[in-house]
């Protein structure tokens, strides 16, 4: 018998959240791993606030909402709110009750920057690799690296000239004027971004279009692709070779250690340093450079070398996931600080994925 369309005005249930999502959800073990790298910030948390006042909002579930977002590709703090006021999951993940009120936009935003002044995405991003290298899923030997843009959150018209030059302003439209720079010669060392100042203008490869950029980094371990290190850089023409530096430097590795990458990074002082570092870098060779390629048949002819040609090609994945799921294409953010902590959380967001997954793996 078809059964009759009742539409309550009003819902009540005892099933709490907990009830409700399944337990083979790829959220829970994501959820049980970002809470144990949560416990390991506790104290830095409690330096962040007064010992007096009125509370703010939880700084564990305010990093398991930004979680969410960066997961599920939600666009603004504003729609993450809505999602939180009537979605279940998003409830039980952030660990609101039923009826517990949903923060305002402006209030989570607020208390979002609060957590830059204690490199906080850092310390996340650090205790979820602990994790993983606890579960012996790490190699301490190999590695590779590499680096894309990321494109600003400003257009081209915010970049001007840095004396104030040629800025008359037209009478079309005052908000969104038209701006004519056919022609002129546009470099970061004579125009800014009035929009955003710390982006560059950049681009990847001869015959792409420039734009206002970031230049992000990572280093990941060959034999899981876990991010390892992250570092974001400016948009400028060594901004691969320095964040390499600076991201080897931070491995520490007593041990001699392998260090795979593109064409990009065949460049004779690069290499020189890697090798007195300790590092032996297994480059792709860059043999239509002038002077030929800074790796020679010593480190080619050894299966350890092609070994780490094929598994450096796994950084693409991670830059993959990190601008179409991680909404890194497109920056939402202004600013050194806000850029570098998004790519950190994203960095440490894709680590706890991978983690479920190699531990699923294995059961």
């Amino acid at each position: 018998m078809r059964g009759a369309d009742q539409q309550p005005d009003a819902l009540f249930s005892y099933v709490s959240p907990e009830q409700r999502v399944p337990g083979e959800h790829p959220l829970r073990p994501i959820r049980e791993m970002a809470n144990e790298a949560l416990k390991r910030l506790s104290l830095r948390f409690a330096k962040l606030y007064a010992a007096s006042g009125r509370p703010s909002i939880a700084p564990e579930k305010l990093l398991r909402a930004l979680l969410l977002q960066v997961l599920y590709s939600v666009r603004s703090e504003r729609m993450l709110m809505e999602q939180l006021d009537y979605n279940l999951l998003f409830r039980w993940f952030v660990g609101l009750g039923m009826d517990d009120a949903v923060w305002d936009p402006t209030t989570f935003t607020k208390n979002r920057d609060r957590l830059l002044e204690g490199d906080i995405a850092q310390a996340f991003f650090s205790a979820v690799v602990g994790q993983i290298r606890n579960k012996k899923l790490l190699s301490d030997e190999h590695f590779s690296v590499d680096g894309t843009l990321l494109e600003a959150w400003a257009s081209h018209k915010s970049f001007r000239r840095k004396d104030g030059s040629g800025d008359a302003p037209s009478d079309d439209d005052p908000g969104n004027p038209t701006v004519d720079f056919h022609g002129e010669r546009r470099t970061n060392q004579t125009h800014r971004s009035t929009t955003d100042p710390d982006a560059l203008l950049a681009k990847k490869a001869k015959g792409k279009e420039a734009k206002l950029s970031y230049a992000a980094h990572v280093l990941i371990e060959n034999r899981n692709g876990i991010i390892v290190e992250t570092a974001l850089t400016p948009a400028h023409g060594r901004a691969e070779e320095d964040a390499a530096l600076l991201m080897v430097e931070r491995l520490r590795s007593a041990r001699r250690i392998t260090l795979g990458g593109d064409k990009g990074y065949d460049d004779g002082k690069l290499i020189a340093e890697l090798r007195n570092m300790g590092v032996t870098p297994h480059v792709a060779q860059n043999l239509k450079q002038p002077g030929g390629s800074a790796i020679d048949s010593r480190t080619t002819r050894h299966a350890g070398y092609r070994l780490s040609q094929r598994k450096r090609k796994r950084v693409e994945e991670v830059f993959g996931w990190m601008k179409t799921v991680g909404l890194l294409r497109k920056l939402r953010h202004r600013g050194w600080e806000k850029v570098g902590w998004m790519f950190t959380f994203a960095a440490a967001a894709y680590n706890l994925v991978r983690f479920r997954t190699l531990l699923a793996a294995e059961t």
